[in-house]
């Protein structure tokens, strides 16, 4: 099955770009100039999803992004040599022509308040993704899975001294 997308502009006539099986779905497209008259430009959701999450991830007071699943998965993912870190963990966008929502799943900091936090990482999400895509972002929706205490990794453990034995 391919997928056929035509551009139209008037002063170029039309074109068109054929997509092949296997390969990503065409991502939405968004009007560069309002007008339409001097083509389009298209921003795909990974885009939004990845300016969303760097733009998260700047504001202090955010421990990790991503639920405990995907913390899992992402640590794994980050142990195989030449891997990369997911820049887009934890945020899903809903991008349309002109708009766009974010949802964010987070750990925070323990001791940070946390409506402030939403606050800053709303303010920093929005200014990034306006900035950058000419997108209106309409929502940003924060969720706070957990909160991280200094020394709940198993980075910070370093215990040497065997467990005591409660069975004998």
């Amino acid at each position: 099955m391919t997928e056929t997308v035509t551009t139209e502009n008037p002063a170029k006539g039309t074109a068109r770009r054929t997509t092949t099986p296997g390969t990503a779905p065409a991502p939405k497209d968004i009007v560069a100039d309002g007008t339409g008259t001097s083509g389009k430009t298209t921003i795909a959701d990974i885009v939004v999803s990845k300016i969303a999450g760097i733009a998260t991830r700047e504001i202090e007071g955010v421990h990790a992004l991503g639920g405990g699943a995907a913390r899992a998965v992402g640590m794994l993912r980050e142990r195989i040599p030449g891997s990369r870190t997911n820049l887009s963990q934890g945020v899903s966008v809903e991008v349309g022509e002109k708009q766009a929502a974010v949802d964010i799943e987070l750990v925070a900091e323990y001791g940070v308040s946390i409506a402030d936090l939403a606050t800053a990482i709303r303010g920093n999400v929005i200014a990034a993704v306006e900035r950058m895509t000419g997108l209106e972002v309409t929502e940003v929706n924060i969720a706070v899975s957990d909160v991280h205490l200094e020394g709940d990794d198993e980075d910070d453990e370093t215990d040497d001294v065997p467990a005591e034995r409660r069975v004998q």
